[in-house]
């Protein structure tokens, strides 16, 4: 069974019990319903799918730490490695060949969580919606709905004031050129994040890029019914090439988002990857970041002779993933030139109450804004 530290439960749980009766009183809705739902008697640990905001033990650490180092004893030989690196495509495109748009749900979770990604008049009218609806994944929900607001309000005033900075470079013909806020999702996958943007982007003079470098993904996403070509734009792009460019210019988005991508890039890529994709934003635009965290129960799960590196592991099926620190996503960030808004780390306890079995899930979760 998981020890808890009762100090910090009892304030956590003091925190959003007085939340609960704000938002009861003035009869609102927790911005993030599975953020409040804290763990105070143990007894109760099977009662629900799912807790949130809890604090790992000394012993829960060093376990974790143990099993790490005993799944990545035994690494795969390095020239077996190359091959995950440079057929990458190969393994997504299979992946997504295989499972088609039925392995992974819609994001519905992304306007409470991200209020960044949408312009200020679509904001109150996604999240409400996204309030009603059953979470498909399990988001950090641990900062208030009134903080994050005030950052994305902050965010948009900003935008406005550097509105001629690509004034010169968007002469040029490209999709969504009219478009007064841009938003670029890296590793779209089939659209499980895209098609809940696009719903909530129509006639708000917003305009949505999505990519990934998988073939098979993009064509998914563009015969899809909800697939709008006037509001966004697919296209296939791997984000690791360099001298491959993208169907719009510098400095011309108000919103970058990588959503469980960077994680499943080889390490020594990440900071080039961060580095060309922070040219692309306007002064004043956020990247928003969602990843793997580091001793989370997916990477405690591996096997012996599945680890690549430190921390970087592939998956039966070819495709990779690594996992991340709150520092070392801050100097990702930070070495692109870009300043942190929020870098947080999500840990909670997943329960299969069928097997009676726990599991400690940790993310990352990062906005960071360009100067």
């Amino acid at each position: 069974m998981h020890k808890l530290r009762s100090l910090s439960v009892a304030r956590l749980a003091e925190v959003f019990n007085r939340l609960s009766k704000r938002l009861k009183s003035t009869g609102g809705r927790p911005a993030a319903p599975l953020g409040s739902r804290i763990l105070t008697n143990h007894d109760d640990i099977f009662k629900h799918n799912m807790w949130d905001h809890v604090q790992w033990t000394e012993e829960d650490k060093e376990n974790a730490w143990q099993k790490a180092q005993e799944n990545s004893s035994v690494q795969i030989p390095l020239k077996e490695q190359g091959k995950f690196d440079t057929e990458a495509c190969q393994y997504w495109d299979t992946f997504y060949e295989t499972h088609q748009d039925k392995f992974f749900k819609d994001r519905k979770w992304l306007f409470l969580e991200f209020p960044e990604l949408l312009p200020s008049d679509a904001q109150s009218r996604a999240t409400n919606r996204c309030q009603d609806d059953e979470r498909a994944e399990y988001p950090l929900s641990g900062s208030d709905r009134d903080a994050r607001q005030q950052h994305s309000c902050h965010t948009h005033r900003h935008r406005k004031t550097d509105a001629t900075d690509c004034q010169e470079s968007c002469q040029m013909s490209f999709p969504g050129q009219h478009a007064s806020f841009r938003i670029l999702e890296v590793g779209c996958g089939v659209g499980n994040s895209v098609f809940p943007i696009v719903d909530s982007i129509k006639e708000t003079g917003a305009f949505l890029y999505c990519c990934d470098f998988s073939p098979r993904a993009i064509q998914l996403v563009k015969d899809h019914p909800d697939y709008d070509g006037s509001v966004c734009h697919a296209f296939v792009h791997d984000i690791c090439k360099e001298m491959a460019s993208f169907p719009f210019p510098p400095q011309s988005l108000d919103v970058i988002m990588a959503v469980f991508v960077l994680s499943s890039i080889h390490p020594e890529r990440m900071q080039g990857v961060v580095n060309q994709l922070s040219t692309y934003l306007k002064h004043g635009g956020i990247f928003l970041f969602r990843d793997y965290g580091r001793y989370d129960f997916s990477q405690l799960r591996f096997k012996k002779g599945r680890c690549l590196s430190e921390n970087f592991y592939t998956r039966g099926d070819g495709t990779c993933v690594y996992f991340f620190t709150k520092e070392e996503v801050h100097d990702l960030f930070s070495n692109a030139g870009l300043e942190e808004i929020q870098n947080l780390e999500d840990r909670r306890l997943q329960v299969n109450r069928g097997k009676r079995v726990t599991m400690h899930r940790v993310w990352m979760q990062s906005k960071y804004r360009k100067p």
